[in-house]
């Protein structure tokens, strides 16, 4: 998982939200290794950990999942549906889960990390990103 930095950001002399630095992220929850097979038409998914800082679940659901250059470029898959709510890592606190779709991730057998990313605004503007290690496997076939 991800480390959790906090942050207080300012702008024009105020404080704007409190918000962490980075997202705290599963990806496959439940599994350490997170395989991931590039050729597969199915979904993965991620699940966004509710931390002190950051509430996934009170946030509006803009979300992009993939390979981290593809993601950071503002590419990457967005999520299959507006996810659900379930206690993943058994902290008491609500995370949220999403499913995004495999083909649209741009992995391709060479990536050993995938990210998250979530946009504040409709227009994709002040996002926050996590990362989580990724395995895949079935490389050799596509």
């Amino acid at each position: 998982m991800a480390a959790t930095a906090v942050g207080v950001a300012t702008l024009s002399g105020g404080v704007a939200a409190h918000f962490p630095a980075t997202l705290e992220i599963d990806i496959k929850p439940g599994c350490e290794e997170n395989p991931i097979n590039p050729n597969s038409h199915g979904v993965i998914p991620v699940a966004v950990l509710q931390t002190g800082e950051f509430d996934p679940t009170s946030e509006a659901v803009r979300y992009r999942f993939g390979v981290p250059d593809v993601v950071a470029a503002g590419g990457g898959a967005r999520p299959a549906h507006g996810g659900h709510v379930e206690d993943v890592d058994g902290d008491g606190r609500d995370d949220l889960v999403l499913h995004f779709p495999t083909d649209e991730t741009g992995f391709d057998g060479d990536e050993s990390e995938g990210r998250l990313e979530w946009e504040r605004t409709e227009e994709g503007s002040h996002g926050l990103s996590g990362t989580d290690t990724v395995t895949l496997v079935g490389r050799n076939s596509r």
